[in-house]
Parts: C-alpha cells; sequence; structure tokens
C-alpha cells in the first residue's frame, strides 16, 4: 500500500513535470506496457525533459542514457517503442557526454532489440554516431565488430567504405584512435570475404604499418600476418599472392632501413615468413 502511493505520487509530479510530453493521447497510448509500473517508466522518461536538467541535475541525461540498454533488456524488444523516442531524444542531445554513452552501448541494445530493429532503428543513429566528434565516435570505434556482426551481410559491407574514414581524427596526436582501428580490424577478417579484405582491409593496413607511433604500427604487424594468414586460407590464392610481393615490395626492398625493418617485424609475428616462402617461391 506505501509503495502504491509513493508510485501515484511520482505519477503526478511525472504528469505536473512533463506535461508538454505526455499531453497527447496517442503518444500516452504508444508507451504503456505491463511489465513494470507505468508510473515508473514515465518518471524514467521523464528524465529527457530539458526542464529537469536545471532543477534536478545537469547529466541527468547522461544518467538516463546510461541506464537505457538496462531498461530495454527489462521492458524486451516487444515494447522498445516505449523507449524508441527517447532514445532519438538523447542520440540527438549537445551533449557530447550523453552521446557517447549510447556509442559506448549501442552494440548491447542491438543484441538486446534483434536484426529488424536495430536495422530500422539503430542504424540510423550508429550511422550519425560515425560522423559525430572523437569523443563518440572511440564509442561505435571499439565495438565495432560486436555492432556489424549483428547486422545483415550486405548490410554490412556497407561499411567497408567507411572504415578509411577513421584514420581521419579531430587531433591527430589521437594514436589510440588508429591503435583501436588496428585492433578492431583484426577481428573484422572474420566477417568479410578474400575479396573485401585485399580491396578494402589491405590498404589501411599498410597505411597504420607506417604510421608514426610505434605502438600502432605494432599492432598493424598483427593486422597484416592474420590478413595474410586469412588470404592464405582462402580457396583464391591470388590475393595472398600480390599481397605477398607488396610486402616485399613496399617493405622488404625499401630504399629506407625503417621499411626494411617493418618487413622483419611482420615477418616476425607468427612465423609469418614460413608463409611467404611458400607463397612467393611454392
Amino acid at each position: 500500500q506505501s509503495m502504491d502511493s509513493t508510485l501515484h505520487y511520482i505519477h503526478n509530479e511525472s504528469d505536473l513535470s512533463t506535461n508538454s510530453s505526455f499531453s497527447p493521447e496517442e503518444e500516452k497510448k504508444s508507451k504503456v506496457q505491463d511489465v513494470v509500473p507505468q508510473a515508473l517508466l514515465d518518471q524514467y522518461l521523464s528524465m529527457t525533459d530539458p526542464s529537469r536538467a536545471q532543477t534536478v541535475d545537469t547529466e541527468i541525461a547522461k544518467h538516463c542514457a546510461y541506464s537505457l540498454p538496462g531498461v530495454a533488456l527489462t521492458l524486451g524488444r516487444q515494447n522498445w517503442h516505449c523507449l524508441k523516442d527517447t532514445y532519438e531524444t538523447l542520440a540527438s542531445d549537445m551533449q557530447w557526454k550523453v552521446r557517447r554513452t549510447l556509442a559506448f552501448s549501442i552494440h548491447e541494445l542491438a543484441v538486446i532489440l534483434g536484426d529488424q530493429l536495430t536495422a530500422g532503428d539503430l542504424v540510423p543513429v550508429f550511422n550519425g554516431f560515425l560522423k559525430d566528434l572523437d569523443e563518440v565516435r572511440i564509442g561505435v570505434l571499439k565495438h565495432l565488430h560486436d555492432f556489424l556482426k549483428l547486422l545483415h551481410v550486405d548490410k554490412r559491407r556497407e561499411y567497408l567504405y567507411q572504415l578509411q574514414e577513421f584514420l581521419v581524427t579531430d587531433n591527430s596526436r589521437n594514436w589510440r584512435f588508429r591503435a583501436e582501428l588496428a585492433e578492431q580490424l583484426i577481428l573484422l577478417l572474420d566477417l568479410y570475404s578474400a575479396r573485401d579484405i585485399y580491396d578494402y582491409l589491405r590498404p589501411i593496413a599498410f597505411s597504420l604499418c607506417a604510421d608514426k607511433v610505434s605502438s600502432v604500427r605494432w599492432i598493424s604487424y598483427k593486422l597484416v600476418s592474420e590478413m595474410v594468414k586469412k588470404l592464405y586460407m582462402a580457396s583464391t590464392p591470388t590475393f595472398v599472392v600480390d599481397l605477398m610481393n607488396e610486402l616485399v615490395e613496399k617493405f622488404c626492398r625499401c630504399h629506407k632501413w625503417s621499411g626494411r625493418q617493418t618487413f622483419v617485424f611482420i615477418c616476425q609475428v607468427k612465423c609469418l615468413f614460413i608463409y611467404i616462402l611458400f607463397c612467393l617461391f611454392g
């Protein structure tokens, strides 16, 4: 009885403070569910009200974004319609910290919602985050593999054209961004065909191998070695032979000692030298 009276009080307060958000009758019906007390959900949804940020907590929208995957999991995908508008509001929030919070959890939300809802409601938000500030982009980059593996193959291939954009950052000194890109590309090798790896991932890998920061280069050496292994196991041997020849031409025969050293380091990773000898000389 005490809980009912408390929820009744919260519900009434929510109606007063968010009258502009929930006044239309149709909008109220679209947010009705039977998993948790409706008053509790209404109180949560009201956290995106700008007046709350001025009177309650300046970071209340960030707290709302942080809790959204948990709320979505509790309500289930059948009640996503209750959260969709709130999610889109948070995704377009002026504070980059709010968008960053959503970017770091969008892959978890995709698992909860499933293929169809992800393609319809999350992919547009994901595409927006890809063009956002570096503080937001790093969120989708750190879980790029986790998100792309949930998409349909055709939709996943569309992002091959955008991967190279991760090489460009607001601050060129942000080498950790490029290091994370190399780490993610290693995981992405399992999601794409040999043709896609050779055409799209190979140029990025070679660019990272020549990075100014040694930490980025070391991860890139592992990336190239995994790429050679992946192409070697593919049914078409042409790609791996061409990749080997390019490695020899770009690094082994480089007029700079740093380039020749790069070739040695790449061969050092997982005894790649054996693969090179076998592919080049049979």
